[in-house]
């Protein structure tokens, strides 16, 4: 045996340790290029079609169910897959009009077995074309029992196709504004144009498409949102591998047969513009369109109704290519996604509805429902079975690029809320994603009644679901975005800092997206409160004037409801100036609509004022005042104020001097009794003090000024 010295000894003990860290340091920088390797972002896209081989099929969309033997255009599903080496995501868009849950989670399942992408890393929506195959029962139509089990094995198929083809790639946002191709289809009824629900209550204030005759309606019950966004896939080498787009409006409709309607032909297009050649997909997704059709009620002179659905989808191509071609890209991306199970009640019925709902199906005899009561009779039985039910809600990252999806039919101002509070810097909403759980208007769209808001399956989830639903939507972008939400504001233009500068003692904008709070901008604290029958977030005037950098001036509609706040202590001296916008013919009712009252709540008394716009009692279209409580002393202005314009008034008193401006010009100057009583503070905008014919249409930045202003001031408040 050969014995080492210790010097032997210690210097083979060093190279083994050397050795050990060498392979250490190998191992770890092996380790790094494969984490390097795997980080570099991926993209690959599949279509498979998911046209239904055996016809006819029942087709659902409509109140009744019917079924379609011919076959228009193909049906797809469209796949987008992405990866960057820890996450991996797949966003699937399928055309079809309503995608229930179960069925979905049924599908994720056998995806995640397949290409082991889990469950919550899959995002599947449904376009909403109401000419595909039932693949979920609503209202009168009942599935097609044919096609389920088709349509599931070709989503999975079409996941699987997407993930097959991940290459290396980047990703670029795009942005274009596409008003011209939506516009609002739920307007406001007037007070006394209410029609009957479905249950014989005269409950319909709003209802789809009633802005078709002016005379019924007081204006639209919502704003619009006109972005038309893209989310662009290159190959690393610039080769077009796909586009998301997503835009806002319901369904073409018209077509006979099965139909992918302008979704899957603007996915058509994008391939024949971009890449006619290659393996490009595009893929069009549904945005927030519960309340939401291309007619534009306000421009019926440009209503063509000869407009086809290719002219329609070629024009929205054109805007989408703008978009397009100004896309910058980058490949430094990484992507976070989360979910959220929530489980929501249902509307059901009370006790009276419910024994109406079994009597009228008992009548039935065993036939199917036919009518609109029958078939609401019918929901309310599924309803009261059901209880309750479980919904999903997402988010998803691709860099600074965030995407949210309800499951619902979701209004366009949910989808505006929730872009305008995330923490990325560019988004889009997917609605009736995971799930087909109706319609979901915010809160204050339920005491306004129609279709939208009727319990069935079709829009039956709890009064409060559309702000949990957006809520989880805005805490699960701060989740994949690590940052938290942006406080929403308006933009201030010259005309906001001409009222900042007159020092106002209260300024409300009237520029929220939800009551109950209307927050004053003057920085002195005083907020307003919202009554109920108020809805929010329209347009408002002088855009270009009250914001800055294009961004729309917002305005508060009222539907019967006021607004309460307080005047300053300033006795006999005070001012207010504001923007007006009538949504009531002037021959409507005996006064067309009060702006404002100074008084007490449900009275008059003989120190009130009350400020208005005349009606067949009188003065028609003309600013009216007066003072106390003998409504019969009125005064009127000399000009017609046109309807559905925007105009501004001022209202001064001086002591006993009250001059009201319209536009900048005097329009009424008289003496009225003064000395209010110390604390009579209370004021009412949008209505008098008594709820004596409040006003139907909008008001916009309202200021409240503690002493009287100059005519050079109101002049400078009108511009």
């Amino acid at each position: 045996m050969t014995t080492r010295s210790p010097a032997t000894a210690l210097f083979h003990r060093s190279v083994i340790s050397i050795s050990i860290r060498a392979i250490f340091a190998i191992v770890l920088l092996t380790d790094l290029c494969d984490r390097t390797v795997q980080a570099e972002f991926q993209a690959g896209a599949a279509v498979i079609d998911v046209t239904p081989t055996k016809l006819p099929a029942i087709v659902n969309g409509g109140l009744l169910s019917r079924s379609v033997g011919e076959v228009k255009t193909r049906l797809n599903a469209r796949a987008l897959a992405l990866s960057d080496g820890t996450t991996k995501l797949v966003i699937v868009v399928v055309d079809s009009c309503m995608l229930p849950r179960p069925l979905l989670d049924e599908v994720k399942k056998l995806a995640e077995s397949r290409t082991g992408v889990p469950t919550n890393r899959l995002l599947i929506s449904a376009t909403h074309t109401h000419s595909a195959p039932a693949s979920m029962a609503c209202l009168g139509t009942d599935i097609d029992p044919d096609y389920v089990p088709l349509l599931k094995l070709k989503i999975v198929d079409a996941i699987a196709a997407a993930i097959a083809k991940l290459q290396p790639a980047k990703v670029g946002f795009g942005k274009e504004n596409a008003a011209d191709f939506t516009a609002l289809r739920r307007w406001i009824r007037r007070p006394d144009r209410i029609v009957d629900d479905p249950f014989g209550n005269p409950t319909v204030r709003a209802t789809m498409h009633a802005g078709s005759n002016w005379d019924n309606v007081t204006g639209e019950s919502g704003p619009e949102d006109p972005d038309l966004s893209l989310v662009s896939i290159q190959s690393k080498e610039g080769k077009p591998i796909a586009v998301l787009a997503n835009f806002s409006m319901h369904y073409f409709s018209g077509e006979r047969g099965l139909s992918a309607d302008y979704f899957g032909l603007f996915s058509d297009g994008l391939k024949q513009r971009i890449a006619p050649d290659g393996d490009f997909v595009g893929i069009m997704s549904h945005g927030c369109s519960g309340d939401i059709w291309r007619r534009d009620y306000t421009q019926p002179d440009k209503w063509d109704p000869k407009l086809t659905i290719n002219d329609y989808t070629s024009g929205l191509l054109d805007i989408a290519m703008q978009a397009y071609r100004n896309i910058n890209y980058r490949s430094d991306v990484d992507l976070g996604m989360a979910e959220k199970r929530m489980t929501l009640k249902y509307r059901v019925a009370d006790q009276q509805r419910l024994e109406w709902a079994r009597r009228t199906i008992a009548d039935l005899d065993g036939k199917a429902p036919a009518t609109q009561p029958e078939i609401y009779a019918k929901e309310q039985l599924i309803l009261h079975e059901r209880q309750e039910t479980e919904i999903v809600v997402q988010a998803l990252r691709i860099g600074d690029i965030g995407i949210a999806t309800t499951p619902n039919e979701t209004y366009a101002i949910t989808g505006l809320k929730i872009k305008a509070a995330s923490p990325l810097t560019h988004n889009m909403v997917i609605e009736l994603a995971n799930g087909g759980d109706g319609y979901i208007p915010p809160p204050e769209q339920h005491r306004f009644g129609g279709y939208n808001t009727w319990a069935a399956r079709s829009a039956g989830l709890e009064v409060m679901a559309e702000p949990k639903i957006t809520e989880a939507c805005l805490s699960l972008l701060e989740e994949v975005a690590d940052q938290p939400r942006r406080e929403y504001g308006l933009s201030r233009g010259p005309a906001s800092e001409t009222i900042a500068s007159a020092r106002p003692a209260a300024w409300w904008r009237l520029n929220e997206f939800a009551g109950p709070t209307a927050i004053d901008s003057s920085g002195n604290g005083q907020d307003a409160i919202y009554e109920p029958d108020v809805t929010y977030y329209l347009a408002g005037p002088r855009s270009n004037r009250f914001c800055s950098n294009g961004e729309t001036n917002r305005a508060a509609m009222f539907v019967g409801g006021r607004l309460r706040a307080r005047v300053p202590d300033s006795n006999d001296d005070y001012s207010i100036s504001l923007w007006f916008w009538n949504g009531m013919p002037d021959d409507s009712r005996a006064v067309s609509g009060w702006l404002f009252s100074r008084g007490r709540d449900n009275g008059l008394t003989k120190w009130s004022d009350h400020m208005g716009v005349g009606g067949t009692s009188g003065h028609s279209g003309k600013l009216i005042f007066f003072h106390g409580n003998d409504s019969s002393q009125v005064l009127a202005g000399k000009t017609i104020i046109p309807r559905w314009q925007w105009q501004h008034v001022a209202f001064v008193r001086r002591g006993r001097s009250v001059t009201v401006y319209l536009n900048g010009e005097k329009e009424i100057e008289t003496e009225a009794d003064g000395a209010f009583p110390a604390g009579f503070h209370h004021l009412y905008l949008g209505g008098r003090s008594d709820n004596d014919s409040n006003w139907e249409g909008r008001l916009d930045e309202i200021a409240i000024f503690d002493r009287a202003l100059t005519s050079k001031e109101v002049s400078s408040l009108a511009k």
